[in-house]
């Protein structure tokens, strides 16, 4: 199952147990960045079986929703994000008391491995973008630390 990602976006997809997910993770990602613009996806697997849909940017809401509908996957949630990254995020999303998993957080192309059976679909994995071309020289190594302070992340 391929996941819509739009450009100049990061996916992060997980799973949880509880309805309350909706509301704690938008708490989460309102809390975590102040220029985060995102739409979160969940799968409800009991009750009405919808996907129930939160989030800031009614663009990122519908294409958050479109990737749940698609997955199916029981209590699982697609967070679609824009104007931040990942890891400006992940730490507050982990401690979501209702947060089980994080498969993945990424801009790369995203596949997920889904499973059915009779009671319904479950994710059993993710292919993270496309596999390596080679190991990095020191000239890699260089462009790997020059953008890390590039982005802030390291001094």
């Amino acid at each position: 199952m391929k996941m819509e990602t739009p450009e100049g976006c990061n996916l992060i997809l997980g799973q949880s147990h509880f309805i309350k997910t909706v509301e704690d993770i938008y708490e989460a990602m309102v809390t975590s960045s102040s220029t985060v613009s995102f739409g979160l996806g969940f799968c409800e697997s009991s009750g009405e079986c919808l996907v129930r849909v939160e989030g800031n940017d009614d663009g990122l809401k519908k294409v958050a929703a479109g990737n749940a509908l698609r997955l199916g996957c029981g209590h699982s949630f697609v967070v679609v994000m824009r104007g931040a990254y990942p890891i400006n995020v992940l730490n507050q999303l982990k401690v979501v008391p209702e947060v089980c998993n994080i498969y993945a957080a990424s801009a790369n192309p995203l596949e997920v491995i889904v499973v059915e059976t009779e009671y319904g679909r479950g994710v059993l994995g993710v292919v993270d973008g496309h596999k390596p071309l080679g190991v990095e020289d020191d000239e890699g190594v260089k462009w790997r630390k020059d953008i890390l302070r590039k982005f802030g992340y390291k001094t």
